[in-house]
């Protein structure tokens, strides 16, 4: 029989598309509190423990969504999301609050959440997809994550931007097709193309087909800088012109778009439960938030039922 396999949840991923996913008017505690994101994100989980049947279950926090780090490398990373000078990121007013009830929920089913203060949700993924035993899915709709699959381990993203009922099982193949780049390289096309979601800009005029053909031909971004030195390297141009121009940001791009494996952690208890560890504490919960029937589903689905 296959192994199980460890699920990784990028939980900012799944509770920010639940908020958006779920009206705020189909989802209400007794005192009018809207629970949308609440809601949405246990029926998420319940999915994925239904469907993936995994053994082990972690979900992963941002204890900094914007780290100083990468920020010192690139100062526009994440810029667009800052709620004003010196403050803290963009969240709807209905949604942080809804935060700390899906934390409460997750502790009374016995869920583990980790972060780890510096470091963002996907250097958690990418740390314990690293370092905890293998079969790994992790779910995400970010597409940074795309770089820590990996076919040996095996590593493995679910990813759900188009949501969880329509996720996308991705191995290297999958990103290959996607991408035109082996996933272990990813860091570095990303790094060429840019993501305007994450404030890094990229090499202007340089798109996807570009970054691929470039990363399948000098395989990193240091690659391609070294190759820039060498008069007969082969270079358009045009395209060694934009290049040249970007070499500042291309000699720290790959780093910030790096997910970092290496994350101080401690021993975490990965084993999911077949039953909640405080069902006392999770009906409480689930009545003072209107929670039973979305509690009652992912309930369900650890025990093993349809």
């Amino acid at each position: 029989m296959a192994q199980r396999p460890l699920l990784l949840i990028d939980a900012p991923s799944l509770y920010f598309r639940a908020y958006f996913g779920v009206p705020e008017s189909s989802a209400r505690a007794v005192d009018g509190s809207p629970v949308n994101a609440v809601r949405g994100f246990l029926d998420m989980l319940a999915t994925l423990v239904r469907t993936r049947r995994p053994d082990r279950m972690v979900c992963a926090l941002d204890y900094d969504w914007r780290p100083q780090w990468r920020v010192a490398l690139l100062p526009s990373y994440k810029t667009h999301r800052l709620a004003g000078e010196g403050e803290g990121e963009v969240v709807p007013d209905t949604l942080g609050p809804q935060v700390p009830v899906i934390l409460d929920v997750l502790a009374a089913i016995g869920i583990p959440t980790v972060g780890a203060d510096g470091y963002e949700a996907d250097d958690v993924l990418g740390t314990l997809a690293t370092t905890e035993p293998a079969p790994v899915e992790v779910v995400s709709g970010d597409r940074d994550l795309f770089q820590l699959v990996d076919d040996a381990r095996p590593v493995r993203l679910l990813y759900v931007g188009r949501g969880v009922a329509k996720l996308e099982d991705c191995d290297d193949a999958a990103v290959r097709t996607r991408y035109g780049v082996p996933a272990h390289r990813y860091a570095d096309f990303a790094a060429l193309r840019g993501d305007p979601s994450d404030g890094l800009p990229g090499v202007p005029g340089v798109g996807e087909k570009t970054a691929a053909r470039l990363i399948e031909r000098y395989h990193s971004v240091s690659g391609i800088l070294a190759a820039l030195d060498e008069p007969d390297s082969g270079f358009a141009p045009g395209l060694r012109a934009k290049l040249d121009g970007a070499r500042d940001y291309l000699a720290v791009a790959p780093t910030v778009v790096r997910v970092a494996r290496d994350v101080p952690l401690g021993p975490i208890a990965t084993t999911l439960p077949a039953a909640p560890v405080d069902p006392e504490r999770l009906l409480e919960l689930a009545e003072r938030w209107n929670l039973a029937s979305p509690v009652r589903r992912l309930v369900d689905a650890l025990a093993g039922q349809p």
